[in-house]
């Protein structure tokens, strides 16, 4: 069958935009020319679009235009739930309505998310839906305990539910509830040996995700379907990646193992009824071995495995492989005649398999003697969590490029976009983190979104660029203010002079302030003193769900909202709300993360500047992500004020303001307090 003629991209997001009741915008058009090429060529694409470009049409209708025209699928990939949610159920609904006439049918689409996000009806139909695993002496009490009741809940819903997705449960449960009537994929029977396979949930949404044009997923379907071979995603050729900047630190968690003696212990405990006591109790022991190993040993990371940990691990490792080689292969027959225990058996397989995985990946992390070319990096954690301590060792690549580039680049059309790509003003940072090679030094026309010489690398991966500006005036609508008076941050806490600044900058905007810590506890002590001080309206993350802190700053104009990481990102309040966004401090990361350290090392073994490539990079676009919040419309006002004196002062400062939206740049505090007193007074009365 011919392909059929449809109207080109721009004339399709003219149509889109006119009956949205939107305006045409030149960012917006570029945008979607260069993901058309993209689509088109076969070349990778990042976009950086600033806040209000529109970006969500601008790759939506190329893509909605390919997959009708191919009749094949696109993926889309986000890195929150909130723009999952955005584009299911206000975006794509109302795009499709708009493009069906011009595209000769409606554009389907759907949402899909790993296997744990639905309800598992099996496991409900069986009455496994219960504490995993009950300690014995608690089990009389499950029934009234909250955990009880919220499973009870879920078992109710399971009747009512058209979709098993935990989204749509409201109000939620708690982690552990969920956990009871859901499993992993490893866990899973399969929908042919599961008895209830035809009705499953999960099964469902993939089936409904294999028909459609745009499948709407996360970064961690893109990690499991590239890391684990198995294709959990619809076949597709071309990926869009929105929220790109994300992309590295969420298929890094993904890729990210664990090994606590919890664990061990726990997967013991679920084998007592499928093998003989002597399997179990070898792995209940090496369980015990191990937590009195790490109990002798400090946090931090592993340059080589420390005295006794390798012994302790092979114990750990041969006693889960004689265990999953007990248990056996599943007979013929068992799911539909014993439904309970075959499930009972994949649970304890799937826990035993992951404890000899992880024990195998600490064990052979060091054979490479060099520890840039390492494949993991390795670290014991100590955590308190309400007194209760737990310690634990972690597995992370030290680099997830390679599998980037041979499971998603190598496979893929892939479009990458964010409102914050460029560190230090150039794509490069970032693309080394995804596997790609460096940028040509010829750029792109912004005109035509096309021209760009692609670099070529060993592997031929050809990539372009394009930077779409923001339909924001930044140098006429927004103030950078850094207080360079200010001494250097400390570890003691916010100082007087720190308090003082807040207090005037805060007093001067009438409120109407954001306020982003690096640490809860600066966030928390900034609100406890300016409450003391101020007569504005002062909230603080963690008095209220930050859903409702959000809504009270959003409708109060005077109330001012301190918080911390999840405000730096997650914050979008266009309007009269918010004219001041102060920020404690650069965001570098901890000193001591072992993850980070690990990355900046390896980057100065090979000749680069490590403090620049990760820990200056990953400021820079939490630095980037914050200030993106004062200006949400073009009608929007306001001031950034940075109390870290070294965005002024240090060598990289110019490194780190070259990743900012170009804001007309201030030192001098008296000029700033004067602007948001203009703005405060021309702002009409509530």
């Amino acid at each position: 069958m011919p392909e059929p003629e449809l109207p080109n991209v721009p004339e399709l997001l003219k149509l889109a935009v006119r009956s949205l009741g939107g305006k045409e915008r030149r960012n917006q058009l570029t945008m979607a020319s260069a993901v058309a090429h993209s689509i088109e060529t076969g070349e990778h694409l990042a976009v950086q679009a600033g806040t209000g470009t529109g970006k969500s049409l601008a790759y939506l209708v190329p893509s909605a235009r390919h997959a009708i025209q191919s009749g094949r699928t696109v993926v889309v990939s986000t890195a929150t739930i909130a723009l999952q949610r955005q584009l299911v159920d206000r975006d794509m609904p109302r795009l499709a309505d708009a493009l069906a006439p011009a595209l000769g049918r409606r554009p389907h689409f759907a949402i899909l998310k790993g296997r744990n996000n639905y309800l598992c009806m099996n496991k409900i139909h069986t009455g496994m839906a219960r504490d995993d695993p009950p300690e014995e002496e608690l089990f009389d009490a499950f029934a009234v305990s909250r955990l009880g009741r919220e499973v009870q809940r879920l078992t109710k819903w399971s009747s009512d539910t058209e979709t098993g997705d935990r989204d749509d449960l409201v109000p939620g449960v708690s982690d552990q509830a969920w956990r009871q009537v859901s499993v992993s994929a490893r866990e899973c029977l399969g929908k042919s040996r599961c008895p209830v396979g035809e009705d499953c949930f999960a099964e469902r949404a993939r089936a409904e995700a294999a028909q459609v044009d745009v499948v709407v997923t996360n970064h961690a379907m893109l990690a499991i379907d590239a890391i684990s071979g198995i294709a959990v995603l619809p076949e597709h050729d071309v990926v869009v990646v929105d929220e790109a900047h994300e992309l590295v630190d969420r298929v890094t968690g993904v890729a990210t193992a664990e090994l606590a003696a919890s664990a061990i212990s726990a997967a013991a405990r679920r084998c007592v009824k499928l093998v003989g006591e002597r399997d179990v109790d070898r792995l209940q022991a090496a369980s015990e071995g191990w937590a009195d190993l790490l109990e002798q040993m400090p946090a931090g990371r592993w340059e080589a495995l420390p005295d006794g940990v390798g012994s302790a691990l092979a114990a750990v490792r041969d006693a889960a492989w004689s265990l999953r080689t007990a248990i056996g292969p599943s007979k013929p027959g068992m799911a539909s005649a014993d439904p309970e225990a075959a499930a009972a058996r994949n649970a304890a397989l799937s826990a035993v398999e992951d404890v000899h995985d992880s024990a195998v990946r600490v064990l052979t992390a060091f054979d490479e003697p060099d520890p840039a070319k390492r494949k993991d990096v390795v670290w014991l954690s100590i955590e308190d969590n309400r007194g209760q301590v737990r310690r634990v060792v972690r597995m992370a690549p030290l680099s997830v490029g390679g599998l980037l580039r041979s499971s998603l680049f190598a496979e893929s059309t892939v479009v990458l976009t964010s409102a914050t790509l460029t560190v230090g003003g150039s794509f490069d940072g970032l693309a080394a983190n995804w596997g790609l090679p460096p940028e040509s030094s010829s750029r792109s026309d912004t005109a035509t979104a096309t021209g760009k010489e692609a670099p070529s690398d060993a592997s031929s991966l050809h990539w372009n660029s394009l930077d779409v500006g923001s339909p924001f005036d930044h140098a006429k609508s927004g103030i950078m203010y850094v207080a360079r008076h200010l001494p250097p941050p400390g570890r003691d806490g916010l100082s007087p002079a720190f308090l003082d600044e807040i207090a005037e900058l805060v007093t001067a905007a009438g409120g109407r302030t954001l306020g982003l810590f690096s640490s809860m506890r600066a966030a928390k002590a900034a609100a406890e003193a300016m409450r003391e001080r101020l007569d504005v309206p002062i909230v603080c993350q963690g008095d209220d769900a930050t859903g409702t802190l959000v809504r009270q700053f959003t409708e109060d104009e005077p109330t001012t909202l301190f918080g911390t990481l999840s405000l730096w990102q997650g914050v979008d309040v266009p309007g009269p709300s918010l004219s001041l966004v102060i920020l404690d401090r650069i965001p570098f990361p901890r000193p001591d993360d072992p993850l980070l350290v690990a990355r900046q090392r390896a980057v100065d073994s090979r000749g680069g500047n490590g403090f620049l490539a990760v820990a200056a990079n990953h400021a820079a676009l939490l630095l980037a992500q914050g200030v993106g919040r004062l200006l949400r419309s073009v009608d929007d006002k306001g001031v950034v004020a940075v109390l870290d004196s070294r965005l002024a002062t240090a060598r990289y400062g110019g490194y780190l303001r070259a990743s900012l939206p170009p804001f007309w740049e201030t030192t001098d505090p008296t000029v700033v307090r004067q602007a948001l007193a203009r703005i405060s007074a021309s702002r009409p009365p509530s």
